[in-house]
């Protein structure tokens, strides 16, 4: 049995400045759909992560058009994952000379994309039916040989 090996095409957004906790609710409406599904959602989203998240997905697509030569629309969303980045510390004045810390977390977003079995499925269906639409191919006719006065003429 032949296996067929999946394109997995992937862009990454590093140092992002959005607390990763609050990214990860943003990536979980997108794991699983497809790439309009995904950037609609996206685009009605309400949450500052869902705009670097958009960044990342269009990047990703951009990737796998100009790579690998697929079709952006006719892609899934694999898996999109948020990783956690270093914290920048800084650090706020408190009553009676005390300090408190403030942790600005950043984080690295992940988006991997991969080929949707059921665009592949809709493709080849209409490949079949356009063959069996198609009339079937007559033969060339033969050219026709020129007449005897018009060998005469040009020579």
């Amino acid at each position: 049995m032949a296996t067929v090996e999946q394109t997995d095409v992937r862009a990454t957004a590093k140092w992002v400045r959005i607390s990763p906790r609050k990214a990860r609710v943003v990536a979980e409406h997108i794991r699983g759909r497809s790439v309009p599904e995904a950037r609609t959602v996206l685009a009605f989203t309400q949450r500052a992560a869902a705009v670097e998240i958009a960044k990342v997905l269009k990047s990703a697509v951009a990737n796998a058009e100009a790579n690998h030569g697929l079709i952006g629309d006719e892609l899934l969303v694999y898996a999109c994952t948020i990783d956690e980045g270093p914290t920048i510390k800084r650090w706020r004045a408190r009553a009676r000379g005390r300090v408190a810390r403030i942790r600005k977390r950043t984080c690295h977003i992940t988006i991997r994309l991969a080929e949707n079995p059921k665009a592949n499925q809709r493709r080849a269906q209409s490949a079949k039916a356009k063959a069996e639409a198609a009339p079937p191919e007559s033969e060339p006719k033969p050219k026709r040989r020129a007449s005897a006065k018009k060998k005469e003429a040009v020579a």
